[in-house]
């Protein structure tokens, strides 16, 4: 008899411990409130990038303090009263913002980002959603001298990583991208990138080639969940229905913190909250591939629903209100640089990036309960990390050797 698991959680993250379990011959139940890819890996900017690894607790984070704490950048927002609360969590954070800790980080990000990558090519192929896949890259777009001098500190960790780019002065941008509107003097087009033109639809996809395979999707809630004397898991949904497995994988996203303290479990975790808006440029006016204005604070990437505008982080409650002011001054700054056109008239989505104070997830066995499992705590870069932490948990989970390194995504490091 195969072993049985049950994952709680089908966004990116979820899907793709359900899929790379189910490789490994488990039995697989994948639960969640809503359908696969509507919650957090519905709203992101579909990039799949190294230069990702940078967490945005580096070194230069100190250097910029005072700065943010004025609470006026566009990239970056916070509640006072939120991160009052959120004290300790703040602290452990700075002080993980070290070079040594950074070095870690980014060594471990890097390798789970390049396993996902991999992953990703073979899962878009298999679930026949290759032609979402864009290689084109991205680019990251200066306004001035002084912006990309700022930005000299992260190409030399891309030099570091051997992660490709080309510099491109103001003539080369608008060649490569001649809708944009000249207000830009510098820009790093970053080769070793690639995106999607809707990362929930690919989200939906990887979850019905789960199903295809024979895996069990439920939708519900989960209102309780206990451990038998064996160490097995049994769950009751909100309607009362129960589910047991052998073994308890928690893939929640921002909702695992909530979740995991119903088990006494406390995990250290924050909210780098983003929201995004669609629009309609005119029919002529288009992009090749995201663009990040780096001095805008705002991400802008073709989709199949329009150019999506996602604004930077949101420091706040995980069930507070959508900063409609930050997320005013990214479609300001958006129209200065590119035609966007009509919004498309739908309320703004907003998503929760569960932040761990190394930027770092956890993925593997929790030290306070058996046969329980985290996979959670992804921040901004669930999608570019997701198919790498299934394949990272299946191999934890099998007893086989992983192809990364799993010690500095160990849960235990936090005591979870």
């Amino acid at each position: 008899m195969p072993q049985s698991v049950i994952i709680l959680g089908a966004g990116i993250v979820g899907v793709s411990c359900a899929l790379a379990l189910q490789g490994k011959g488990f039995a697989v139940t994948l639960v969640d409130r809503r359908a696969p890819g509507e919650e957090t890996s519905h709203g992101n900017a579909g990039v799949l990038s190294r230069t990702s690894l940078i967490p945005l607790n580096n070194p230069s984070l100190l250097r910029n303090l005072p700065s943010l704490l004025k609470n006026q950048s566009a990239g970056f927002r916070y509640n006072a009263q939120y991160l009052r609360r959120s004290f300790l969590w703040a602290a452990r954070f700075i002080a993980n913002a070290r070079t040594p800790k950074t070095v870690e980080t980014m060594l471990a990000i890097d390798a789970l980002i390049q396993l996902s990558g991999a992953q990703h090519r073979v899962w878009l192929s298999q679930a026949a959603v290759g032609h979402r896949m864009r290689d084109t890259g991205w680019l990251m777009l200066y306004r001035d001298a002084a912006g990309f001098a700022a930005g000299a500190w992260a190409r030399g960790v891309y030099d570091t990583f051997g992660v490709g780019y080309d510099v491109f002065n103001s003539a080369e941008i608008y060649a490569r991208e001649p809708e944009l509107l000249p207000i830009f003097s510098r820009a790093v087009h970053v080769r070793d990138a690639a995106s999607v033109d809707d990362p929930g639809a690919v989200v939906k996809a990887y979850a019905a080639m789960f199903v295809q395979r024979g895996g069990k999707l439920l939708q519900a809630e989960v209102a309780h969940a206990r451990q038998s004397e064996a160490g097995g898991w049994n769950l009751t949904n909100t309607c009362g229905a129960e589910m047991a497995a052998q073994h308890l994988v928690v893939a929640l996203g921002p909702w695992s913190k909530a979740f995991l303290a119903t088990l006494e479990i406390k995990v250290p975790m924050a909210f780098e909250r983003g929201a995004h808006h669609h629009f309609r440029p005119p029919q002529s006016k288009s992009l090749q591939q995201p663009i990040y204005d780096v001095s805008g604070g705002y991400v802008l990437t073709p989709t199949a629903h329009g150019m999506r505008l996602t604004t930077g982080v949101d420091l706040n409650a995980l069930d507070a209100p959508i900063n409609e002011a930050q997320l005013a001054i990214a479609e300001a700054n958006a129209r200065a640089a590119f035609p966007l056109g009509a919004r498309v008239p739908v309320a703004p989505w907003q998503g929760a990036r569960p932040t761990l104070p190394d930027s770092r997830p956890a993925i593997g066995a929790s030290s306070r309960r058996r046969h329980l499992w985290c996979a959670f705590g992804h921040q901004h870069i669930g999608f570019s990390t997701g198919p790498g932490t299934g394949a990272l948990l299946a191999a934890l989970m099998t007893g086989e050797p992983p192809e990364i390194a799993a010690a500095p995504f160990s849960p235990q490091r936090f005591r979870i």
